[in-house]
């Protein structure tokens, strides 16, 4: 089979997958990332193969609507790409840039990397910035029945993996236990030039959120 093939029939199987997902994590964050990975990798000296299967399944079974398991969004992809008969080499590389892309609270050390891992990574945390990062943001938190702001409760710069996936904490605490922190994670040229100004509008938001809820504009 084709690599063209190969990316037709797993853009199909994503989309079947994820016809009824939370807005945040739906095939549209998922072609966003797709095309963001693309774009990013042209710059890059990558397997492109690996970077977009990497793309298109990186939240195949996201493990925030499987109860916190994160074993089955790696199993769902490693017996999609084998029923395709992909190159092993190639599933297992995909399966580790699922098992490592996620932030996981930031306090989490990134135990695989790779050249195909950084594009990604890099794509999916700009689609988690700027003006989609921030409806992305309170699409979940209404989704999860998340306050929009609580001045009383601080947020919580140094929460482990298991305290981060457990925060029930208002949707603005996000913007800065995750969101603000991204830019200066980014791992590409690329991702980071985007993500400066994704920061930027994020910071311009916030101000104006501020503003609003204190009645100063």
């Amino acid at each position: 089979m084709t690599s063209e093939k190969i990316i037709e029939e797993t853009i199909s199987f994503v989309k079947e997958t994820l016809k009824d997902a939370e807005g945040g994590h739906d095939w549209f964050h998922i072609e966003r990332v797709f095309n963001n990975s693309r774009l990013i990798a042209s710059s890059e000296e990558v397997d492109l193969l690996i970077v977009e299967l990497g793309a298109l399944l990186h939240d195949i079974a996201d493990s925030k609507f499987h109860n916190g398991d994160e074993t089955v969004g790696p199993k769902v992809a490693r017996e999609f790409l084998s029923n395709l008969k992909v190159e092993n080499a190639v599933i297992e590389h995909v399966i580790k840039i699922i098992e490592n892309i996620s932030f996981k609270g930031g306090n989490t050390s990134q135990s695989f990397h790779s050249k195909e891992l950084a594009v990604v990574q890099d794509a999916d945390r700009l689609d988690a910035l700027g003006a989609i990062g921030i409806a992305r943001a309170f699409n979940y938190g209404g989704f999860k029945g998340r306050g929009l702001y609580d001045p009383e409760i601080k947020s919580n710069l140094g929460m482990s993996k298991e305290e981060y996936k457990a925060s029930n904490a208002p949707t603005i605490n996000h913007f800065y236990e995750k969101l603000l922190l991204l830019k200066d994670r980014m791992n590409t040229e690329s991702g980071k030039a985007i993500a400066e100004n994704r920061h930027n509008y994020m910071i311009s938001f916030l101000d104006q959120f501020y503003a609003e809820w204190n009645g100063k504009v």
